[in-house]
């Protein structure tokens, strides 16, 4: 989402908004949990392995990263939630 002032923008803009935004939550939710499996599952294997590789971890660092950027995407959205509670769109 770009940064755009949320307060010049007419309710039909925000509403459109926060139709995106609850698009937007509902697919971060959903890779975040399909990340999460991922990296519980190669922990798993990791630890019931019998040759403990360091090596074998590295790449469980790829959906740490993703997941922390989505969680950190998330403080974006706050601007139109809060123009959204003061105009009463929510």
């Amino acid at each position: 989402m770009d940064n755009k002032d949320f307060t010049k923008l007419t309710d039909e803009e925000l509403l459109v908004e926060k139709k995106n935004l609850k698009k937007s939550k509902i697919f971060h939710a959903t890779a975040i949990g399909f990340l999460a499996g991922i990296l519980i599952f190669g922990v798993a294997s990791w630890s019931l392995s019998e040759e403990k590789r360091i090596g074998f971890l590295i790449p469980m660092l790829i959906p740490i990263a993703f997941i922390y950027g989505m969680l950190k995407n998330r403080n974006k959205n706050k601007d139109l939630e809060e123009v959204l509670k003061e105009r009463g769109l929510d």
